[in-house]
Order: C-alpha cells, then structure tokens, then sequence
C-alpha cells in the first residue's frame, strides 16, 4: 500500500509506504542537521554527524522503543529506504567521478604513490591479523577469505572527499602537505575500488579463481568502453554545443541514462553498481558539462539521498550488541594499530624524502579519514552475511572513531609557520626605487584584465625599478573538486590544446593577455598561477601567495563594474566579502581598482601616449601610501600627474590666530600631531623631487566641510584618466563630514565609495588605496614598520635616516635638511 486515503478514515498514515517514507526522511534530516550543529565547533566532518543520526534512530538508542520502532521504522520499509540511500550513493560516486581530474593521475609523484602503497600495506596486515583473531573467537572459519579482506579494505584505505573537505577545514588544501595527502589519497581510492571487486566476487562465486578472472576481464572491458567509446561522443557532443548555451534536456538525459546503465552493467558482471558510476563520471570532462550536472543534482543528493544513506547504516547498528570491557578493549586496540600502522608507514616515507617527523605524522594521521567507500564496503559486507552484526557495529564504530581523531589531532601537533614571516618592504612607500617592485594582481574575470595591464605598465618599470607580477585568477570551487592553487609553466602549455573546462579556458585566455604583455615590454616578469577554492577562503589563497612571494602590493578589482549606461552593476557579490578579508588580513599594502577604462594603449611611443592621474591627499598612512604609488607613476614620461591636497580652512585660521610661542606654555604632542608630521614630511620630500617637473602639478586646496570636499572632486573628474586615494583607516576629519551617511561600499573609505558610486558621473577609474601599519598597530592605524620589520613608533619613523620611498637621486639633499 502506498498511499493513505486520510485520517478522517480513520487510517494511519505510518501503514503506508510514502508518507512512512516522507516521516522517516524528515526525521534522518533534522536529526542528522542537530549532530552538524553541535559538531561543527569540534571540525568534524559531516559524515560523522550523519551515521551518528542514524543510530540515535535505530536499535542503539531510540530504536529500543518498540512503539517508535515498529511506527516509524518497521522492517516492511527496510527495502525502501535501501533502495532510494542506494540510488543516493549511485549519484553520489557519479558525481566524485565527475568533479575528478583525471589528468591530476599523471601528476602524481613518487612519494604520493610511496606513503599510499606503504600506507595501506601495514593497517592492512595488522587488520587482517586481528581479523583472523576475531574469526577464531567467533567460530567463522568457512568465510574468514573473505572476512579478512573486507575488514583490511575498512582498516586501510583513504576516504578521498572527505579528506578533501577535511584539508579545506583546516586550510591545508594549498600547503605541500595538502598536495601529497590529495594525491595518495587518489592512489589509495584506485587500490580500494580494486580490493572491493576482487572481494565482492570472492563473496559472490564459489570459484574464485575462474570468477577473478572473468570479472577483471569484463570490468577492464567497461572501462576501456568509456574510455574510448563514451568519453570521444561527450567531447563530440559538446563541440557541437554552441559556447555559452545551455546543454540540452535530451543530452542531460542521456548523461543521466548512461549512468544508470553503467550501474546495471557492473551490478550484472559482478563488482558493484556504484564501481560503474564512478567510471562513468570520470569519462565526463571537466567543464561546463560537469558544472551543469553538479548544479543540477548535487543538492538534492546531498541534502537528502546521501545522509539517507549514511543514516541507514546507523540504523543497521546496535551498540547494544558489544558488551563487555573486552570488546571495546579490543576495539581501541584494533583502531590503535591501524592508526599507528598508517602512521608509521607515512614517517618512514616522509623521511626517506627528507620530510619531517612532524609532517609525516600529519600526514599519517590524514590518510586514516574514513567516509563513503568504508560505509559502501561495510554494507557489502553486511548484505552478503560476510560480516555478522557485531562486526557490522564493530566497524561503524571503528570508522567513526578514526575519522573523529583526525582534527582535533592534527590541530594539536600542527601549527603552520604561516602569520606574519619576517620581510621588509611590505609597502608602496617603504619599497627602494632601486630595487624590484612586486605586485600581486588578482583578476575575477577577463574585463579586469586591460585595465590592470595599462595601470602597470603605468606604474613605470625599469631596469633599476623591474615589476615582478604575480597574477592570480580567483575561481569558486563547485562540485566534489578540491580546492587547490595552480602554478601555469608557460614553456608546457600547448596553444593547440582546446581546454573543455570553462574556468581553466578563462583562465588560459588571463594567461595569454598576459604573455603577450611581458613579450612586449621590458622590465616585466610575469608569474600566472589560478586558486580555485570556495569564495568563504579564498582571501587566505591571496594573503598566503602574498606572504610567500614577499610583494608589496595587492591589487583586487572592484566587484562592480561600469554599465553602458555609466552606472555601476555588480557582477560577483561574493567578491566583495573577498575583498573585505583581504583587506582585514594582507601582510602588506592593498589597493581595490574601480574599473571604468585606462585603455589607453601604452605600448606607443611616450610623446604619443598619456595618462592624467590625480592623488588626492587629505592625511593618514593610506593617503601617503597613495602619494607614493603617484610618485612612483609620475616618473613614467607618459604619465600627468596631479596632487590635490585638501587642507582644513578652519585649522588653518585657528593655527593663525592661537598660536603662540611662549616658553612657559606646555604642549603635548598627540598621536594626531605626528601623523601631520609625517604627512608634512612626505609632501615636503615630494615637492621638492619635482620642483622643476611639468608633469607633475601640486596644489592645495581649502576646504571646511564634506559638501565643500565633492565640490572640489566634482571640478576634476572631467580631465583624469585615474584617481589614487587612501582609505583613510582612523581619520576622522570634519572634511569628509557627512560623505559617509549614504555609504554603499564603507570597505572603501568615505572618498573611495563616493568616486565608486553611481551617482559620481565619472569615466576616471578609482584605485583605493590601504597601507600595511603592522600588526600591532592596525586597530588605531598609526606607526610603520622599521627597516627590520619592526614596527617602530611614529617619531622614530619621522626621524629615520633613509626614508626608503625617496629617489635616489634626492638622498643627499633630504639628509642634508635633517641635518
């Protein structure tokens, strides 16, 4: 019976199969949600929270009710729930198979191969001793193949997507550590899905020697079909898709068909249905196709197929069967042997290839993650009486306890060396004139590219100045992929290669935009790399590249872009809260570029290029850190520079009339009063470099209010190309009173968000400047960092002997007036 024909008939809804299902659904979710919700502080993964829903379900706690057993989980509604956490897990494989890069296989070095290999034989060893301990105990030598071998498989292999998020979690995923773990983690799961179909055909066939054979012949039958028949007719098929339109309904069910088939067809030979979607998905081809089937049924299956499945196991789980002190001894002792037996054999790896002790413990500790292929290989087990029921609880049990120490255990022995490294020229303005600029460029999509490549070309490279760029393209991770940064090598790219996966065809048409920039200039080094991670980490991708190359400048695009109509529309919301981060925690300067054209070329001659930029200063380390990045543009020949100072009207007159010099009258000097010697000490350096400059235009402007500042804005924006401002961290000034009432975007500063807004009718770009203070200092925004990178205190800066943004050229006159 499926459905009910109501309760006003007087019938229960529970005596029939669908609205029984609905309930036992719901229950699976909401309870599975509150495990993730009391788990989430410990980091642990969702897996854990899912089998642990279902035995609050089953005979181990709730199940013990007969009444709320034989209501809510008879055992008519068994083959039910199997069957659709089947299809769940069908789907689930598919798409692990489809968010897989099967080129990342040729990648994979030795060492990976080694820790997998030495990693899965020792746990495997020790699992198949006790294993032999456990079968003499319970009198079940006429399966103890067979029980041998699952219970090794369960004790030896590497859950890939949940050490996958695991790594995310703990942010390793980018880290040498992270890549190793990925890669045997890949090797490990090829070894696993091997060991699952010898033991399936062991358990299926009474002559393992003759059925061995025939299975690996037929399963190497299917996968050289895949290989060579199905994946060509999806590359045929998606070369015909015109780019940028949808893949079609017909051609999504196919996809769809084509899944269920392999399914049947490895169920039909003799491994197992999911060994066949898991084929299957890794004949589809990174791209588009694989964005579109990820969007499509990801969702569902996670949300409610796949913790179905988990729960179902769960639910096949009584505790209650392991009683006594000596099972769970034995237990603990079982999971202490395979977690140390992993972890032995990864040391001895790691040190074989001069790792250290400590990373070879790490990485031990992550090749224990348990997940989906060990639930898959239990309920195996289970389903062809290998393993018995207090095996069966045994194992979840063991599962869970192994995946659950991974976290915590490695938050406790590993501590990456990350923070703040030691390096000197964090900033535009500590940066020698002498020496090599380095910029971190990150671009969302190609519309950013022109313009940042004129705004650097702008920033005048030379041969005693070159600019090292390091361009980064920032994708979202989809689908079951692991985040990771990529680093191009322009030699061993091939132009003749038509890439299938949008992002990396985004990011090859990045690329060459610009090769074909440091091919024609000089004094440009050029270094593209892609971070695909979700957009929630993606600012520790950017800081963390920045640490590591030591730059002294980050560039982000805005996340809105200029309209036809002159307006600006936001393309990727979430790029903001990138930015946000990035600028809460970059080890150095940062600078956001509002987008709205520097196209014009500068690859011409100097007298037929230019571009008009104008800083405006109102005071502050962000708004020296702007006149610095001008400074460094004004020496471009084809660059116009103007700086606007805007000055306090009401200051000035106060300063006019009060002031006095008289000995007996005490004056402290304020934190407000050093940051107007600095600013007074970089204005006079910068006016006194360009005395006799045309180029470059100083004037200072009086103003007393906000109303009077745009006034004073709106009178240039008609002649400049690009404006530089400072963010203006901890400035509070009466001259941009009331600019911030109806702030759109504060990460920008009062002056930034009104030269970003659609309602300043502009077609200069913005680049919003924020200088790096230190650590110590960020909160009040005042200090520096001394030449050690110790932040020193704001007289001590003042008085610094090499004032490191200075010309050469101008060293011997600025000493000479400190002198």
């Amino acid at each position: 019976m499926i459905t009910t024909d109501g309760v006003w008939h007087k019938e229960n809804p529970l005596h029939y199969s669908l609205p029984l299902f609905i309930v036992q659904v719901m229950l699976v979710v909401i309870v599975t949600r509150l495990f993730v919700f009391i788990l989430k502080p410990f980091r642990q993964p969702r897996v854990i929270s899912e089998i642990l829903g279902g035995i609050l379900l089953g005979p181990s706690l709730l199940g013990k009710n007969k009444t709320f057993a034989e209501q809510v989980f008879p055992k008519r509604s068994v083959i039910l729930i199997e069957t659709m956490s089947n299809v769940g897990i069908l789907f689930f494989m598919f798409l692990v198979g489809v968010g897989m890069d099967t080129s990342a296989l040729s990648r994979i070095g030795k060492k990976a191969v080694a820790i997998a290999v030495v990693g899965m034989v020792l746990p495997f060893a020790l699992g198949s001793l006790f294993a032999t301990f456990f079968i003499q105990l319970s009198k079940e030598e006429h399966r103890s193949p067979s029980y041998i071998l699952f219970l090794g498989v369960v004790l030896s292999v590497t859950a890939f997507p949940v050490l996958a998020r695991i790594l995310a979690e703990l942010k390793l995923i980018n880290t040498e550590i992270g890549n190793v773990a990925l890669s045997s983690a890949i090797v490990n799961d090829i070894i696993s899905w091997v060991l699952l179909a010898i033991s399936v055909t062991m358990v299926e066939n009474d002559k393992p020697s003759v059925s061995v054979l025939l299975v690996s012949l037929t399963s190497a039958a299917f996968v050289a079909l895949n290989v060579f028949a199905v994946r060509p007719l999806i590359l045929w098929t998606i070369r015909r898709t015109p780019e940028g339109e949808p893949f079609s309904d017909f051609f999504i069910c196919m996809i769809l068909s084509g899944l269920m088939i392999s399914g049947l067809i490895t169920d039909v030979i003799g491994t197992h249905a999911l060994f066949g979607a898991f084929v299957f998905g890794l004949a589809i081809p990174n791209g588009p196709l694989g964005l579109t089937l990820v969007e499509r049924l990801e969702d569902f299956m996670s949300i409610l197929l796949l913790p179905l499945f988990f729960a179902s196991s769960g639910l096949k789980t009584d505790l209650g069967l392991l009683k006594g002190f000596g099972i769970w001894s034995e237990l603990l002792t079982l999971v202490g042997l395979s977690c140390i037996g992993k972890i032995v054999g990864t040391i001895a790896v790691a040190v074989y290839y001069q790792m250290s002790v400590r990373d070879g413990v790490v990485l031990g500790l992550l090749m224990n993650t348990k997940g989906i292929i060990e639930v898959i290989v239990l309920n195996i087990g289970k389903e062809q009486k290998v393993l018995s029921e207090e095996s069966f609880a045994s194992m979840v049990i063991i599962t869970i306890i192994m995946t659950g120490i991974i976290v915590p255990g490695i938050t406790a022995i590993y501590k990456p060396s990350r923070g703040i490294i030691s390096y000197k020229r964090r900033t535009i303005q500590a940066s020698h004139r002498d020496a090599e600029f380095r910029v971190l460029v990150c671009i969302h999509t190609p519309k950013n590219v022109p313009t940042m490549i004129n705004l650097l070309d702008a920033t005048n490279p030379s041969k005693t100045s070159p600019i090292c760029i390091y361009v980064l393209h920032l994708t979202e991770l989809t689908g079951h992929a692991s985040a990771l940064l990529i680093v191009h090598n322009q030699n061993a790219r091939k132009s003749d290669q038509t890439p299938y996966n949008r992002p990396q065809a985004v990011s090859d048409h990045i690329i060459n935009a610009f090769e074909i920039y440091e091919q024609n200039s000089s004094n440009i080094s050029v270094q593209p790399l892609t971070a695909i991670s979700p957009y929630s980490s993606m600012h520790e991708d950017v800081c963390n590249l920045a640490q590591d190359k030591r730059v002294a400048f980050i560039i982000l695009p805005f996340h809105k872009q200029q309209t036809v109509d002159g307006g600006m529309e936001a393309t990727n919301m979430p790029f903001r809260n990138v930015n946000r981060n990035v600028l809460a925690k970059a080890p150095c300067s940062v600078g956001i570029l509002v987008d709205r054209g520097l196209t014009v070329s500068n690859h011409l001659r100097p007298d037929q290029k230019s571009h008009h930029v104008a800083v405006l200063f109102f005071g502050g380390p962000d708004d020296r850190e702007a006149l610095s990045y001008g400074w460094r543009m004004s020496e471009n020949e084809g660059i116009f520079l103007s700086v606007m100072r805007f000055v306090n009207g009401e200051e000035v007159n106060h300063d006019h009339s009060g002031h006095t010099d008289e000995p007996g009258v005490l004056t402290v000097e304020t934190d407000k009063d050093t940051q107007k010697q600095l600013d007074e000490k970089l204005i006079e350096w910068f006016r006194t470099s360009h005395l006799d400059d045309d180029s470059v235009v100083y004037f200072e402007k009086m103003v007393s209010n906000g109303e009077q500042t745009m006034a004073a804005i709106r009178s240039m924006d008609d002649i400049h190309d690009l404006f530089i401002i400072g963010k203006g961290r901890g400035m509070t000034s009466p001259l941009t009173a009331g600019l911030t009432d109806w702030s759109e975007c504060p990460e920008l500063g009062a002056i930034g968000d009104l030269l970003a807004s659609a309602d300043f009718s502009a077609t200069a770009s913005v680049l919003i400047v924020q200088q790096y203070v230190g650590v110590e200092l960020e909160e009040d925004g005042l200090g520096a960092p001394g030449p050690d990178n110790t932040v020193m205190t704001n007289e001590e800066y003042v008085t610094q002997n090499d004032h490191p943004s200075t010309p050469p050229r101008e060293h011997n006159l600025l000493n000479e007036e400190r002198l």
